[in-house]
């Protein structure tokens, strides 16, 4: 049997990696719904003006935008370049192997 310290160990990295993998579905997440953001800023560059909705999307995007900026931060630092490989697996979705799938048979016509 576990020992107690063992098992709250166990647990502790447990809610570490929880944590983790929560914070990397929220940060994939707000990439996404950034989407638009560079041809909504070009809009005003290339001559064109915000419309009323479109101003409120830019808000909500530039919001999108800081929420994540820490995040980004880290890629700024010296030496951020050798840590590219750890930071694509923190925030990589997909640690389980695919499951493949055989491909489909073609239907023979009788």
């Amino acid at each position: 049997m576990k020992e107690p310290a063992e098992r709250s160990e166990h647990s502790a990295l447990k809610r570490i990696f929880a944590a983790q993998k929560s914070q990397a579905r929220e940060f994939v997440a707000d990439l996404v719904r950034m989407r638009g953001l560079m041809p909504l800023l070009m809009k005003h560059r290339n001559g064109g003006s915000w419309s009323n909705e479109e101003k409120a999307e830019l808000l909500r995007q530039l919001r999108i935008l800081s929420r994540i900026s820490p995040y980004l931060l880290f890629l700024l630092l010296p030496g951020s370049a050798l840590l590219l490989p750890v930071y694509a697996w923190w925030l990589d979705r997909r640690r389980k192997a695919r499951q493949t799938q055989p491909p489909p048979q073609p239907v023979s016509e009788t």
